[in-house]
């Protein structure tokens, strides 16, 4: 590790909230014991002034290292999730901790985080063990929605959480940052913590602590958060062929649904074949898109490209399930929707291989140099000064 690493990052992701910035790091200077081994890095992705904040508390001169990654609205992947695993690939140091900037999260705790993770490979800040709290989340509602989300999670993943975790759910944790592959996490939302736990077979320490009131800013939380974490507990329970899976049984439902009404009206049933396949295809490729390869979209080849690759090769199989169609129905005497079942049921593998290959294939991952030096990072990977297309 170069002489200049420090030996802990404190990530912590804003968004629209820079009135916390000059109090988060005065108390986080404060808090450790050496604040010279220890940065501040905040992960931004404000549409307000708080990258500014961020700079000119830098530019003050704490005892503990200020930097920023602003992602533009290009790079704002993955949501809050996505941010928190920016700022970790960004880290040098050997712990990273994670925490909110709203202050809900005490920096007081950040030390004792710390220490304890020389024992452990994740150290989790948890509201629901020993003295912790949760009395900051606002309402009954949210603490209720909090509660149930906990339970889904350690009920999902027994023996990586539910055993070892009883806060899956929470934004403030320190780990060991050799312990995390980033490469495989996911990052969707807003539950980084539950990512990492699922994907790693990890040494889980806790200590309590009590939930505080927001400072400044506002609650990211929503419903489409809730959507967000069903269908990251979907993603990582089932993987991505399991998904795959319920996206094409649905459509089969679809397939075969629209074949049965068009037989029950008697059209012949290789036209009602044929129609339902093309109504089937296009519900597929949309949920396809939407639940099962959006992490695999990389922004070279577009949707359009996609969706032609995808009814191409859909429509290339269709008309290969014809003449066996054909014969099931011809020498079987089965009943042509069941016929159709049959045959939808065998080309699945090789569909899903080919559309997880071809038409999701994606491009090489983006290497993004570090400035050793840099005090303040004005964009992911470039220090001050830098300007884009240099």
């Amino acid at each position: 590790m170069s002489p200049t690493a420090p030996d802990t990052t404190v990530v912590v992701p804003t968004f629209n909230e820079g009135g916390n910035v000059e109090i988060l790091v005065r108390r986080l200077s404060t808090a450790l014991e050496r604040p010279e081994t220890a940065e501040v890095l905040f992960v931004d992705d404000s549409t307000d002034d708080t990258p500014d904040r961020v700079r000119e508390v830098a530019r003050q001169g704490h005892p503990v290292r200020v930097r920023l990654l602003h992602r533009a609205p290009g790079e704002r992947v993955g949501g809050l999730a996505g941010a928190v695993t920016a700022g970790i690939r960004d880290s040098r140091a050997s712990f990273v901790v994670v925490m909110d900037g709203d202050l809900q999260h005490p920096p007081e705790l950040v030390p004792a985080l710390r220490h304890a993770a020389e024992d452990a490979d994740v150290v989790v800040a948890s509201r629901y063990t020993g003295d912790g709290d949760a009395g900051g989340l606002a309402g009954s509602w949210r603490r209720s929605v909090s509660g149930v989300s906990t339970m889904l999670a350690r009920a999902c993943f027994p023996k990586r959480i539910g055993r070892l975790c009883t806060d899956p759910m929470t934004g403030f944790f320190c780990l060991r940052r050799a312990a995390v592959d980033t490469d495989r996490l996911r990052p969707r939302g807003f539950k980084i913590l539950l990512e990492v736990l699922a994907r790693h077979d990890l040494r889980v320490l806790e200590l309590p602590f009590a939930f505080g009131v927001r400072h400044d800013g506002e609650s990211k939380a929503s419903w489409r958060n809730g959507l967000h974490f069903l269908h990251q507990l979907v993603s990582l329970r089932m993987g991505r062929m399991s998904r795959f899976a319920v996206v094409g049984a649905l459509g089969a439902l679809v397939n075969l649904a629209v074949m049965w009404a068009l037989v029950a009206v008697a059209t012949p049933y290789v036209a009602a074949a044929v129609v339902a396949a093309e109504v089937s295809i296009l519900h597929n490729f949309l949920l396809s898109e939407r639940f099962v390869f959006h992490d695999l979209r990389d922004g070279v080849h577009p949707w359009w490209s996609r969706a032609l690759q995808f009814f191409a090769f859909n429509n290339i199989e269709t008309a290969l399930r014809l003449p066996a169609l054909v014969a099931l129905v011809s020498l079987t005497g089965l009943h042509p929707v069941a016929a159709q079942a049959v045959t939808i049921a065998v080309a699945f593998v090789v569909r899903f291989l080919f559309v997880s290959r071809v038409v999701y294939r994606g491009r090489p991952p983006r290497t993004v140099p570090v400035a050793p030096d840099a005090v303040v990072v004005a964009s992911e990977g470039q220090p001050v000064g830098a300007r884009r297309g240099a």
